[in-house]
C-alpha cells in the first residue's frame, strides 16, 4: 500500500552547493559544445503526478480548437463529477416517498431518530406505532420509556435531521440517506480523479456507483449502513487529499538542478517536518462519526491509520530518504495518531451528549442511571463521573449482544457470497391485485411489488474480477492506488469473516462498495489501455470497456422495478430472479 516509484539515481546529499555545481564536471564541459544529456526524471512528477489530459488527436477528430479544448478540460474537473452527481440525485430522489410504508429496519431507525432529535435518547414504541405514524405523522405522541438499542446515535441523528425538515413520514426519514448517497457519488468521482489522475476514470467510478442497485436502494431507505459508507468514504477522501498535500510539500523542498528538475535529497527527505495537516484531522472527525454510526467503523480507523503512515513512508522514500521508516517514525507517526485516534474518540463521545445529559433518575436514557444505582463497587470508580461508568457498562452490554447475535433470519447470508451478490435482502414485498397499487388491470393475476437490496449483478460480477486485478497490481506491481483500494475493501469486508456464526446481511457490503467501483474503474482503464498505446489498441479497448459499462447500465434499468417497489406482473418479477437464492 506504499507508493513505489521506479528506482532513483544515487542521491547527492551535499548541502549548500548551487545546483550547477552538483552536476558531473564532464557533463559541464560537454555542455559548452552543445551536448545535452538525456533528461533525468523530475522527482516532483513522481511525488505529485500531473493529471492526464485528453489526447490532442481526439480534439482534432472532434473538430475542437485548442483553446476550447483547454477550457473543456478545466471545466470537466468539476463539471464531469457534478453531471454524474446530478444523474445520481435524480435517480435517488425520484418518488422517494414510495413505497409509503415503514420498510425493513426503518421500523427501528426512523422511530429512534425521531425520538433522539426530540428527547435525546431512544424510546420504546408501541407495536402498532408504524400504522399510526403513517396516518398522523408529526402528531404522534412520543413514548417516555427508554429503549435498549445496539447502535450508537450518529446515524440516527442524521436521519432525524431529515425528519425535522420534512416531517415524520417516509420522505422525511429517507431524505438524508438519499442526500448522503448522492453526495457520496460526487466524492467518489473526485477521489477517483485524484488517485487515477484522470477525470474520465474518476467519473466512471462515480457513474458505476450511481447505477449500482445496492447503493441505490440503501440511499432510498433509512438504514445506518448508507450513512456509515458516506463517513468512511469522506475519511478516505480526506486522507487522499492529505497525501497529495504532504507530497507537494516534500517536492517543493527538494533541490533543483540546472535544468529545473527536482532531485532527491536524503537529508531533506529524512528531516523535513510536513507541518500542520488539517485533512488528517478532518479524517479523524469523519472516522469518529463513522464509529458513532456503527461500530465496524473501528476497522476503518485502524486500516486507514496504517495506510496514511505507509503513504508517508513511500513519499519520503521517493524524495530520497535512505531510512524512510525511521524518518516517518520520528516525524509523522505521532502526529498521525493524534490527528485520528483521539479526534475519533472525542467525536464518538460527543455524539452521546443527548444520552449523557438525560436525567439520571430512571427517566433518562437506557442505563443512564446504572452508575448511581450500582456502579460504584470498584475501588477505582471514584475516578470517573457517573455518565462515563454508565456509558461503559452500556457499551459492554452492546458488545455482548453483537458477538452473541445468532438468531436465524430468512435473508441472512455468509460473507463468502457477498462479492457475487448471492443472497440479497428483501426490504418490502406486496402482491397487489390487478388494478390495485399500480398493478396493470390486464395483468391477469397478482402483481409483485418489491424493494430488493441487490447490487447490479453485472457490476458485482465484474467487481469480483476487478478485486483480483487490483490485488495483482498491488502485490506484483506495487501500485499504491491498487493498495489503497484493497485497503478499503479489506477493512469493510474481511472483518465479517470473523463472525460467521453471527446473523449478518449482504447490505453491510455497501460500506466497501465505493472501493469496488474504484477497482472496476481501474480494470476498465487497463482494458482501454495506457496513454501512448496505438490507435488500434485504444479503440479496441475503449469499445470493449464501453460495451461493458452500457451492459451494467442496462442491467440497472432492467432491475429498476424491484429496486423501487414498482408493481409488475408476477411473471416479469420471476424473470428477474436470476438465482434461486434471490427469492
Amino acid at each position: 500500500m506504499t507508493s513505489t516509484a521506479s528506482s532513483m539515481d544515487s542521491t547527492d546529499t551535499r548541502q549548500g552547493q548551487a545546483p550547477h555545481e552538483q552536476r558531473p564536471s564532464w557533463q559541464q564541459r560537454l555542455r559548452r559544445f552543445g551536448y545535452t544529456a538525456a533528461p533525468r526524471s523530475d522527482v516532483r512528477a513522481q511525488l505529485v503526478p500531473p493529471y492526464v489530459q485528453p489526447s490532442p488527436r481526439m480534439w482534432q477528430f472532434l473538430g475542437v480548437s485548442r483553446p476550447l479544448a483547454e477550457r473543456i478540460a478545466r471545466w470537466s474537473a468539476w463539471g464531469g463529477p457534478l453531471l454524474v452527481t446530478l444523474l445520481a440525485g435524480v435517480l435517488r430522489f425520484w418518488n422517494l416517498g414510495n413505497p409509503k410504508r415503514v420498510i425493513f429496519d426503518e421500523t427501528y431507525y426512523a422511530k429512534d431518530a425521531w425520538a433522539l432529535v426530540h428527547r435525546g435518547f431512544e424510546v420504546n414504541w408501541d407495536k402498532n406505532a408504524n400504522d399510526l405514524i403513517l396516518k398522523v405523522g408529526d402528531q404522534v405522541q412520543i413514548p417516555t420509556d427508554a429503549a435498549y438499542v445496539v447502535h450508537p446515535p450518529v446515524g440516527k441523528y442524521v436521519i432525524g435531521l431529515g425528519e425535522l425538515m420534512f416531517g415524520f413520514n417516509p420522505f422525511g426519514w429517507r431524505f438524508m440517506t438519499a442526500l448522503l448517497g448522492t453526495l457520496a457519488v460526487l466524492m467518489l468521482c473526485r477521489i477517483g480523479r485524484r488517485i487515477f489522475r484522470s477525470t474520465f476514470l474518476g467519473c466512471l467510478a462515480g457513474t458505476l456507483m450511481a447505477v449500482d442497485g445496492l447503493a441505490f436502494v440503501m440511499a432510498r431507505t433509512s438504514l445506518l449502513d448508507g450513512v456509515l459508507m458516506f463517513f468512511v468514504l469522506a475519511a478516505f477522501g480526506c486522507l487522499v487529499v492529505d497525501r497529495d498535500r504532504a507530497r507537494a510539500k516534500l517536492a517543493a523542498a527538494l533541490p533543483v538542478d540546472a535544468d529545473g528538475r527536482a532531485r532527491p535529497d536524503a537529508h531533506i527527505a529524512e528531516t523535513l517536518s510536513l507541518g500542520r495537516r488539517p485533512y488528517r484531522l478532518l479524517a479523524g472527525l469523519m472516522l469518529g462519526l463513522a464509529i458513532g454510526t456503527k461500530w465496524n467503523g473501528l476497522y476503518f480507523l485502524v486500516a486507514f491509520g496504517l495506510l496514511t503512515v505507509l503513504w508517508d513512508v513511500g513519499a519520503r522514500r521517493v524524495a530520497g530518504a535512505h531510512h524512510p521508516y525511521t524518518a516517518v517514525l520520528k516525524h509523522d507517526v505521532g502526529l498521525a495518531f493524534l490527528s485520528t485516534v483521539p479526534v475519533a474518540i472525542v467525536t464518538y463521545l460527543v455524539s452521546w451528549t443527548g444520552w449523557i445529559l438525560s436525567p439520571t433518575d430512571g427517566s433518562g436514557g437506557y442505563y443512564r442511571d446504572w452508575a448511581s444505582a450500582n456502579g460504584r463497587s470498584s475501588n477505582w470508580s471514584w475516578l470517573f463521573p457517573d455518565w462515563w461508568l454508565s456509558l461503559w457498562h452500556y457499551e459492554h452490554q452492546v458488545y455482548e449482544f453483537h458477538v452473541g447475535l445468532s438468531s436465524p433470519h430468512t435473508y441472512q447470508s455468509n460473507p463468502w457470497s457477498w462479492i457475487v451478490a448471492g443472497r440479497p435482502v428483501s426490504y418490502f414485498y406486496e402482491s397487489p391485485k390487478p388494478g390495485k397499487d399500480g398493478c396493470p388491470i390486464d395483468a391477469g393475476e397478482k402483481c409483485a411489488r418489491e424493494v430488493l437490496a441487490l447490487g447490479t449483478p453485472l457490476l458485482w460480477w465484474v467487481a469480483a474480477f476487478a478485486v483480483l486485478y487490483v490485488l495483482w497490481r498491488w502485490l506484483f506491481r506495487r501500485d499504491w492506488r491498487a493498495g489503497a483500494i484493497v485497503c478499503g475493501i479489506a477493512a469493510g469486508y474481511l472483518p465479517w469473516f470473523l463472525y460467521q456464526e453471527r446473523t449478518i446481511f449482504f447490505f453491510y457490503a455497501v460500506v466497501f462498495l465505493p472501493f469496488l467501483c474504484l477497482a472496476v474503474a481501474m480494470l476498465l482503464g487497463a482494458i482501454i489501455g495506457p496513454p501512448g498505446s496505438s490507435d488500434t489498441r485504444r479503440v479496441a479497448g475503449a469499445t470493449g470497456a464501453g460495451v461493458l459499462v452500457l451492459l451494467i447500465a442496462w442491467n440497472f434499468i432492467y432491475f429498476w422495478p424491484i429496486y423501487t417497489g414498482t408493481a409488475i406482473p408476477i411473471d416479469d418479477w420471476r424473470s428477474r430472479m436470476w438465482l434461486d437464492t434471490w427469492v
